[in-house]
């Protein structure tokens, strides 16, 4: 039985696999490879687990606990064969993993952290970013873990927010510290 789709063999596959990686803006892990790789009918489970473990061995992917990541030899072959994989392809391709790396940059940008302490406390961390990298890491003591659970998820839900309240609440403070101090003659 012919396969359909346009991935039609085993380098087709490993070709797609190396050009979705290739655009990943982020390590990814298997399952969203799949997702990503499923945008052609020629693609099923068990052939892209054998591409991507022989890609491994082969050091075209480098695997970190559960997060694949192109290498620089995987970025070569690519970049020499990608006009092979049919247009079509790389265009549906492109288009699925805008979600994906839109979702990976916000990951990046966005981080939250707890630690409980001894005393019953926990110290949560806070931090934003931009393209441009850091706005804002802050490290609150808080009562308990329950509450810094649900102080990370607040600052998940709207990080951007939160940080404007804050610089508005500063820059409001200082404006009534300059407006209390004595002109000085």
């Amino acid at each position: 039985m012919s396969r359909t789709g346009f991935i039609q063999n085993e380098m087709d596959l490993k070709l797609l696999v190396l050009y979705i990686m290739d655009r990943a803006v982020a390590p990814i892990t298997f399952l969203q490879l799949l997702d990503l790789a499923l945008c052609d009918a020629g693609v099923d489970y068990f052939s892209l687990t054998e591409a991507v473990n022989h890609l491994t061995e082969t050091e075209h992917l480098s695997l970190n606990g559960e997060l694949y990541s192109i290498t620089e030899k995987g970025r070569r072959n690519i970049e020499i064969c990608q006009s092979s994989l049919p247009y079509s392809v790389r265009l549906r391709c492109d288009e699925n993993l805008v979600k994906l790396n839109d979702a990976l940059m916000r990951q990046a940008q966005v981080q939250t952290g707890l630690q409980p302490n001894e005393d019953g406390t926990c110290t949560v961390r806070l931090y934003l970013a931009d393209e441009a990298g850091p706005l804002m890491e802050l490290k609150l003591i808080s009562p308990s873990l329950a509450q810094g659970q649900t102080l990370t998820s607040k600052f998940q839900q709207s990080p951007e927010a939160i940080y404007h309240e804050i610089m508005a609440l500063l820059v409001r403070h200082s404006q009534e510290e300059s407006d209390q101090t004595p002109e000085q003659e």
